[in-house]
């Protein structure tokens, strides 16, 4: 399915160079002289590599033909994730390089869904919002406005995250797995 350059958003995987890719951000640049365009910085599903262009509204974009199936985290090991599909009982693996980061936020019988490109699993969608206990943080300086500052924390889970001053170690709050920001306390 063709898009325009502009309609190109995170989480979209695209066919783009002999390749498929899955874009990271996207930014609209709209520049004194000249058209808009659409910075997307990008990372190759089959090689990892990044890589970043500009697209005008004028180009077009093959939006990959991927299968979005629905899947609960069981387990990992060593060097995969295990999913299963609740309802053919169907476990699929997938590799710790593919998922990164995302890997963290995974805790038993989660729901994510899972991206398939000719039958592959090449990538996972999490919820937007994830529950996280903190599990350590530093104590807030009396005198700091809550507006301007935050303070580094780490969640159970080993990220690292920015917290506002009155969080503290124990306290449960809820993460936007998109970017990995603290949304509220609990």
């Amino acid at each position: 399915m063709k898009i325009s350059g502009n309609e190109i958003k995170p989480g979209m995987i695209i066919e783009h160079n002999d390749d498929i890719w899955e874009v990271l951000k996207t930014q609209h640049v709209k520049p004194g002289k000249g058209g808009a365009f659409n910075q997307v910085e990008m990372k190759s599903v089959n090689k990892s590599t990044k890589l970043n262009e500009r697209f005008r509204s004028s180009d077009t974009i093959e939006k990959a033909n991927i299968q979005e199936l629905k899947f609960s985290y069981l387990y990992k090991d060593e060097n995969k994730y295990y999913f299963m599909d609740s309802k053919s009982f169907e476990q699929v693996e997938i590799n710790k390089e593919i998922l990164g980061e995302k890997g963290l936020f995974l805790v038993e019988n989660l729901g994510v869904t899972i991206n398939f490109y000719d039958e592959k699993a090449i990538s996972i969608n999490l919820p937007n919002q994830i529950t996280c206990k903190v599990d350590m943080t530093d104590v807030a300086l009396k005198g700091q406005t809550v507006s301007s500052s935050y303070k580094p924390a780490t969640l159970e889970n080993g990220l690292k995250i920015q917290v506002p001053p009155f969080i503290e170690s124990g306290d449960e709050i809820i993460i936007d797995t998109r970017t990995n920001e603290y949304i509220k306390k609990i």
